[in-house]
């Protein structure tokens, strides 16, 4: 009988019906340089705790919030659980740790919202700051525990309706003192967390030296001192921000901040949050890059995903630059930071150069995204116009630059 040879043998052939596996494409990931490697194991934990809290959480919640213009104070018990309050400080019940680890945190709650992350600082990094920076000890024991048990919510009152650059020399919210009470009258605008915090640290000028001075007030409990909240953002809608006003608010030399003695002091305060915003103007570049990439990773047009396009493919690649550029340079501001070598000119630089490429890297992303780049849906419109304030809070762009520009040249060119 014959043998079937080798080249008689049958060939299997695949069904018509049998489709090739789509390719696998990466996960968006907006760490290109592995940065979150210059944390020890430790840290590097607490930060992957905020990440699966803010994935998990705040995510699934968010866009209607912001929507809405509310916050979800839903989440404050949970939130609570993270032992977040006073990231950065040591004693007082503190949470304590590296200005990485403040600045990594950071950077993870902008990652998926900054109006969090915003409440965040303005709680535990401006509030608190005033207090830990400029506060007496007997101040800090009774104020800095239950405010990082955030049993007492904190806001920061310096803006003025008609006084924001120029609040340094032309505070128009006084303090007269009588005896050991002190008078304040005046306003204060764009204050974040204070339609429904607990303690103002207000900052107003001294009639007697002409010196601004901090303040701490207990507002639900007391009388002169009223908020009224502003309403029709286009950013950061899900912090509620208010005009306070304050009349004839008598508060204790008890509370007043025994270190808050000129705007000197004061500084000292902001050059800490300036810092907090390049790491968050720098999250809210992560979280527009991840979702950009997902969606045109997602999104077929000519029977191809977006993604494959050159063009596409060159605005990402930029969005990440941006990205990549805005860590290193934080990270760097961080290692100055725990060496004690931070200056207000390298907060400023920081916080000028990342708000500038935070608006850019999220246009980009609104503009891989069409139409669907100005809806909620995506997260990348909230992005978007976020954005927008982190630009000019905490001091505007060009402030900031002439704050570098005295430093580098030694002449100061402010008015």
């Amino acid at each position: 009988m014959a043998t079937a040879t080798a080249a008689s043998a049958p060939v299997a052939v695949a069904p018509a019906s049998v489709k090739k596996a789509p390719k696998q494409l990466p996960v968006p990931n907006s760490d290109f340089y592995q940065l979150v490697d210059v944390l020890t194991a430790e840290e590097k934990a607490i930060v992957k705790k905020v990440r699966t809290y803010m994935e998990t959480k705040v995510q699934p919640i968010i866009n209607k919030y912001w929507s809405d213009d509310a916050f979800p104070f839903e989440l404050l018990p949970s939130f609570k659980e993270l032992g977040l309050g006073g990231l950065g400080y040591e004693g007082y019940g503190c949470a304590g740790g590296s200005q990485k680890l403040f600045g990594f945190v950071a950077m993870e709650l902008a990652r998926v919202d900054a109006s969090f992350c915003t409440f965040f600082g303005v709680h535990s990094g401006l509030a608190m700051g005033s207090i830990y920076l400029d506060g007496s000890e007997e101040q800090k024991q009774k104020w800095l525990p239950p405010m990082a048990r955030w049993e007492k919510i904190g806001c920061f009152g310096l803006t003025e309706p008609l006084v924001g650059s120029g609040t340094s020399g032309g505070m128009t919210t006084i303090a007269k003192r009588e005896g050991d009470t002190w008078i304040l009258n005046g306003q204060k605008r764009w204050i974040g967390n204070a339609t429904w915090c607990d303690v103002s640290i207000i900052w107003a000028r001294d009639v007697a030296d002409n010196q601004v001075k901090g303040f701490i007030v207990e507002n639900k409990t007391t009388p002169g001192f009223s908020v009224e909240k502003i309403e029709h953002k286009i950013a950061l809608k899900v912090v509620q921000n208010g005009q306070i006003t304050l009349k004839d608010v008598r508060v204790q030399e008890a509370n007043r901040l025994q270190g808050g003695n000129s705007f000197r002091d004061t500084a000292r305060v902001l050059r800490m949050t300036r810092y907090m915003v390049g790491w968050a103007s720098t999250g809210i570049q992560m979280g527009a890059f991840e979702a950009t990439l997902k969606y045109a990773q997602e999104r077929l047009q000519f029977g191809k995903p977006i993604a494959s396009f050159q063009m596409v493919q060159d605005l990402l690649a930029k969005m990440l630059a941006n990205v990549t550029a805005c860590q290193c340079l934080m990270v760097r501001l961080a290692q100055l930071n725990d060496e004690g070598k931070l200056g207000d000119h390298h907060a400023s630089l920081a916080k000028a150069f990342c708000t500038a490429k935070s608006r850019e890297t999220v246009s980009w992303g609104r503009e891989v995204l069409g139409g669907n780049g100005i809806v909620t849906d995506y997260n990348v419109a909230r992005f978007f116009a976020d954005a927008e304030a982190l630009y000019s809070y905490e001091g505007t762009y060009q402030m900031q630059n002439l704050i570098v520009g005295k430093a580098i040249t030694g002449l100061g060119a402010f008015v």
